[in-house]
């Protein structure tokens, strides 16, 4: 071929001056690059490592946990409100399929939040234990006088139908289950400061304890399972004032035998 020949698109020197320009651009490149580090998982070991040699916890790989879609924990709440008052009314062998009529849901969608009777209980007895120490914190906070601190409390436990835990806890049920006993611990601190601040204050008789406030309350609340007397609830706040107005001091008789202690309450 004579010097004139062309190399497709350009001369030979020209296909020689692009093939250098475009080796140089590429080493531009690779020098532009910044240096790749140590794949994730080794690097998360690495800095493990190094936490663990410092004393310090290791990194823990962050999880995300899917919660729970709005109307899925209105329904699981409106069943545990459900179970409350038909265990109160009806005792704690009422019919689950009530339970699911009461809370307007399908009997799927109860079984699916709580597998068996035992489950569903549980939570009624979580709920309603948690619930009553709030109504106590909030009548501390509320009033200064310390008995109508204490009688808030009494109307407000009753809001709460805390008489539906006294057949629960009669019955079949793990009493010591660690929720459990943590959240009843919270309830009786919190009743045992109402009577104690009423009593140091001379505002409620000295000869009851708290057993007796617990004792009254669940039974002025909770009615006979299966009884045909409808609407007695509307008696249930003036036969508390009742007795609250017995705890007043001076007190005008002597009460037989000896004061409830929570401990006897246990025993019980």
């Amino acid at each position: 071929m004579g010097t004139g020949s062309v190399v497709k698109g350009g001369t030979a020197a020209e296909a020689a001056a692009g093939s250098t320009a475009r080796s140089a651009a590429g080493t531009a490149a690779r020098d532009a690059e910044p240096a790749k580090g140590p794949e994730p998982a080794k690097s998360a070991a690495r800095t493990d490592s190094a936490a663990r040699a410092k004393g310090a916890a290791p990194t823990a790989p962050c999880r995300s946990t899917p919660r729970p879609r709005a109307d899925a924990l209105r329904n699981r709440e409106r069943i545990i409100a459900a179970a409350r008052e038909l265990f109160v009314e009806f005792g704690p062998d009422v019919a689950l399929d009530d339970v699911a009529r009461r809370a307007g849901v399908g009997n799927a969608t109860l079984y699916r939040n709580f597998p068996d009777r035992a489950a569903l209980t549980h939570e009624v007895v979580l709920a309603v234990t948690s619930r009553t120490t709030l109504r106590a914190e909030e009548a501390e906070a509320a009033e200064a006088d310390p008995f109508a601190a204490l009688s808030r409390f009494v109307h407000a436990a009753a809001d709460e139908r805390i008489g539906a835990l006294c057949p629960m806890l009669s019955g079949v049920f793990d009493r010591d289950h660690p929720d459990l006993l943590a959240e009843r611990g919270r309830l009786e601190e919190a009743v045992e400061g109402l009577v104690a601040r009423a009593q140091s204050a001379g505002r409620l008789r000295t000869d009851i304890a708290v057993g007796d406030v617990l004792v009254a309350l669940s039974q002025l609340t909770r009615p006979l399972p299966g009884i045909a007397c409808q609407g007695i609830d509307r008696f249930t706040h003036r036969h508390l004032q009742l007795f609250l107005d017995g705890l007043e001091t001076p007190a005008r008789s002597e009460l037989p035998g000896s004061a409830a202690t929570l401990e006897d309450l246990r025993r019980s």
